[in-house]
């Protein structure tokens, strides 16, 4: 076997002779090279064991050669011939569509995710014998394509439940509207981890080109399961604070996504933020702003998808009371500024709304009034957000350059003057000033006005001042 194939591909010798053994053909006793093509991309994976099965009996002339590649052939073999289902089959699914020859040979076990894809004739396969007569057929006739398989993500809790919280509540939604990135910091028990896992619930369904993309992620990173289909969920990831870089951001010497793209299209949930390495958390700043995933290795370089709402949970210091009005903070002199300087400047610049989340008193727990649901919010949510792609096909958080000074102008001299202030008393950045800006257009599409005020502006600056500072250290 030649062309840079791993271990799993070298193994495939022993997979292949003793499966077509066992499925009754005879295995040539010549000399045999698989050449793989090009040899200068490394092979890896079993799904070159069918290809090559086929490939060995067409040339010892068990099956009829073709001048044209009619058929994509992909698949595993098992010792005794059976074709196991595999990973990542949607995306080479979608390859073959737009070829010459859109026809797929695919282990039968996949055919609810082949099936998602349109202007494919798909031949499912139980075992190389089935394989055999698809191929040996003058005009096989394809399967029929099943039924959507939908798969749902788990039922979102309510937004009802959270009692109190205004503020945080109010700049969930505007992060909702328009998918900016949004920072809780707080102390233990005030509701950050509640209000963040409320947030899919709020935002619109995929779209069809969208869930295809977060199909065909989860099926290269191998967790859609076997007859899985279309994924209809906003994906909603949360990973440990002990994850590497390449776990968060993605890569390795064969690159996969990571956590960042896993989330694509749906909600990146960071729960306490600081005590992920900095690596790890530098490694986000770009991809953030780019909303994709550049990988450069030495042999090549890909591309990830990383369209997601960043969400961070964090305590105001390591004891996690500083600010708290009943809980005496313990941590010692200077604690408190080293803890919240582990998240860069650049970093907390990088998010649009920032809230200091406290407590929740005893009567207002057990108060009878019911907050809004959130099927009421998400209807503000969904109409925001079809305003925004009527008005300028992107969101609110995607402006930029002429687009942004063309949708969101100023409300004359008293916008100015409150930006100016802010820049020169919070010391915003350029970025800072723009994403503030963004924030009011939201702000102003969940009201359902066209033009921006200055009241616009001033709430979305008040959810700026509170990144960067720990109101009330009583230590």
């Amino acid at each position: 076997m030649v062309g840079l194939p791993d271990a799993t591909v070298r193994e495939s010798r022993d997979r292949v002779r003793t499966a077509i053994r066992n499925s009754g053909f005879p295995f040539p006793s010549t000399r045999i090279i698989v050449s793989l093509a090009p040899s200068d991309l490394r092979k890896v994976g079993a799904a070159f064991d069918l290809p090559i099965a086929l490939g060995i009996l067409a040339a010892s002339g068990v099956l009829p050669r073709r001048e044209t590649p009619d058929y994509t052939v992909v698949g595993g073999l098992s010792l005794d011939g059976g074709i196991p289902p595999m990973q990542g089959l949607l995306p080479i699914a979608v390859a073959a569509s737009r070829s010459a020859c859109p026809s797929l040979v695919f282990p039968s076990a996949n055919l609810p995710e082949a099936g998602i894809v349109q202007g494919l004739r798909l031949h499912p396969a139980r075992s190389l014998w089935e394989a055999t007569r698809i191929l040996v057929a003058a005009d096989p006739t394809p399967a029929a394509a099943p039924s959507p398989v939908l798969v749902c993500g788990p039922t979102m809790d309510d937004l009802a439940d959270v009692r109190g919280q205004l503020v945080a509540r109010r700049a969930l939604e505007i992060a909702a509207a328009g998918a900016h990135h949004l920072l809780l910091s707080g102390p233990p028990g005030s509701g950050k981890t509640m209000l963040a896992k409320r947030l899919p619930g709020v935002l619109p369904p995929l779209a069809f080109g969208e869930a295809l993309a977060v199909t065909t992620i989860h099926s290269v990173a191998g967790l859609l399961s076997p007859g899985g289909g279309l994924i209809t969920a906003r994906p909603f990831r949360a990973p440990h604070h002990t994850c590497s870089d390449l776990a968060l951001v993605g890569g390795g010497a064969h690159p996969r996504p990571g956590e960042l793209s896993l989330a694509h299209h749906g909600v990146l949930f960071l729960d306490e933020l600081p005590e992920f390495s900095r690596r790890a958390l530098e490694g986000l700043r770009q991809p953030l702003e780019q909303g994709v995933v550049h990988i450069a290795r030495a042999a090549r370089s890909i591309s990830l998808p990383a369209r997601v709402l960043l969400v961070g949970a964090m305590n105001p210091c390591p004891c996690g009371y500083a600010g708290d009005a009943h809980r005496l903070c313990h941590c010692p002199p200077g604690a408190v500024d080293r803890y919240q300087q582990r998240l860069s400047g650049p970093l907390r610049d990088r998010f649009d709304l920032a809230v200091s989340v406290h407590p929740v008193p005893w009567s207002d727990l057990r108060g009878r009034q019911s907050p809004e649901s959130t099927d009421r919010v998400k209807e503000r949510v969904v109409a925001a957000r079809d305003w925004q792609l009527a008005r300028q096909s992107r969101l609110n958080a995607e402006l930029e350059g002429a687009a942004l000074r063309a949708h969101c102008p100023l409300p004359g001299a008293s916008g100015e003057t409150l930006i100016g202030r802010a820049v020169a008393r919070l010391g915003l950045s350029a970025r800072g000033v723009t994403r503030v800006v963004r924030v009011a257009r939201t702000i102003a599409d969940l009201d359902g006005r066209t033009d921006l005020t200055t009241a616009d502006l001033a709430e979305a600056l008040q959810f700026r001042g509170l990144e960067t500072s720990v109101e009330g250290r009583n230590c």
